[in-house]
């Protein structure tokens, strides 16, 4: 099973390579590409980090999902989880609240990150970069 793992803030390529299950799915290039489409002319791009480190936001993820004809469904918890057909889905793209550290050194600092879930032979995978190797998670149809 692919799995990338975490560099910089390109946690949002790591989660759609992830996904996709091939290292070169995405490159950082692509997306950097996407956030000038979304906001031609910006000199400060809204869509991704100032420091070109990456932290791409969602419009960023959900036109490179479109670039490969894949549909997105924004799902919340204010949704009830029972309308969503799984057998449809290829994966979830989650945006979870993180820890931001420098080495060993925790900062005080809200962020999100982004991780992906990917069934893979029956078995939902968390494919979160900052993991050593993708996590099983649960079974199909459990």
């Amino acid at each position: 099973m692919y799995h990338e793992k975490q560099i910089k803030e390109l946690c949002a390529l790591h989660t759609l390579n992830n996904l996709f299950q091939d290292s070169s799915a995405f490159s950082k290039s692509n997306l950097d590409a996407i956030c000038v489409a979304l906001s031609p002319g910006n000199w400060v791009n809204p869509h991704k980090s100032l420091l070109g480190t990456g932290n791409y936001d969602i419009n960023v993820i959900m036109t490179a999902l479109s670039t490969k004809g894949c549909g997105v469904i924004w799902f919340d918890k204010r949704k009830d989880p029972s309308i969503i057909i799984l057998d449809k889905i290829v994966g979830f793209i989650l945006n979870i609240p993180s820890e931001y550290r420098i080495g060993p050194v925790q900062l005080p600092l809200k962020r999100k990150h982004w991780v992906a879930i990917r069934i893979f032979r029956g078995m939902y995978y968390n494919l979160d970069s900052k993991l050593d190797a993708p996590e099983l998670i649960g079974k199909e149809g459990r």
